[in-house]
């Protein structure tokens, strides 16, 4: 399931509305779980307008930006001129930063964003796009326009469901509907132990509304919150990031031919 083709470029949205939910984990583990195991290229962009941290979750690291990749456009040609602007984990994943400069961050807009991925679309079979909390924000009807599919980052927590559910009612009332219905939501476990609440009714709850959920156990090398590297991660919670790119590459077939740009 997760190595079946992908027809044109298949973008995958990452989103949280509630911080420390293991956003940004998520979007690299899966990024890595797709490049490990299949032959064709990934990248996951970093649209967070608030000092994102994505490119700090992988090792190595470009000193370039999405505000040098646009800076550079005119030049691109090939997907070498891309690769001088990512850094690429172990995994092959690669990864756009996000601008570092908070005060130039807020420039990067609904525009810029279609811009980066009018860029990688022609390089790319798969873009991830780590997502800021603020659904508000300019850039995010771009990324919610583009994109062929959403991963809802959740906590085991009554406040991250809500938080949770509460973003699929705006994404419903606003005209994403179809996007809802393919929208895979991710209950990230980021403490041991088991929560005081309900998985199994949390799971259904989305399940209603979603096309699938996923369930990531806590991980010790996850929670450190630094480079992450697929090795060092326990085997259960290996599994559940090929079950998770399973589950978003089972939509592979029919996002062929669908009107991703609105």
């Amino acid at each position: 399931r997760v190595r079946q083709p992908v027809s044109g470029d298949y973008r995958i949205a990452v989103l949280s509305l509630k911080g420390g939910v293991g956003k940004t984990t998520t979007t690299v583990g899966l990024g890595s779980t797709f490049a490990s195991l299949r032959g064709d290229s990934v990248i996951a962009v970093d649209a967070n307008p608030d000092f994102g941290t994505l490119a700090q979750r992988i090792p190595g690291g470009s000193a370039s930006t999405v505000r040098d990749l646009l800076a550079d456009a005119a030049n691109i040609r090939r997907i070498s001129d891309v690769r001088a602007h990512t850094a690429q984990a172990p995994s092959r994943l690669e990864v756009l930063a996000s601008e570092r400069d908070p005060a130039a961050s807020e420039v990067f807009g609904e525009d810029d964003y279609r811009r980066i991925v009018d860029i990688l679309q022609v390089f790319y079979d798969i873009v991830l796009t780590d997502c800021g909390t603020g659904i508000m924000h300019s850039v995010m009807r771009g990324v919610l326009d583009l994109a062929h599919t959403l991963v809802l980052v959740a906590s085991p927590a009554v406040d991250a469901a809500r938080s949770a559910a509460a973003t699929l009612d705006w994404l419903q009332a606003h005209g994403y509907g179809d996007l809802v219905d393919r929208t895979v939501v991710v209950v990230s476990s980021a403490r041991p132990g088991s929560a005081n609440v309900d998985i199994d009714a949390i799971t259904g709850h989305f399940l209603a509304r979603c096309r699938a959920v996923q369930v990531l156990p806590f991980d010790e090398h996850l929670a450190e919150g630094g480079e992450i590297d697929l090795d060092r991660l326990r085997p259960a919670t290996r599994t559940a990031f090929v079950e998770l790119a399973a589950m978003v590459a089972d939509d592979f077939p029919h996002a062929s031919g669908r009107h991703a740009v609105r």
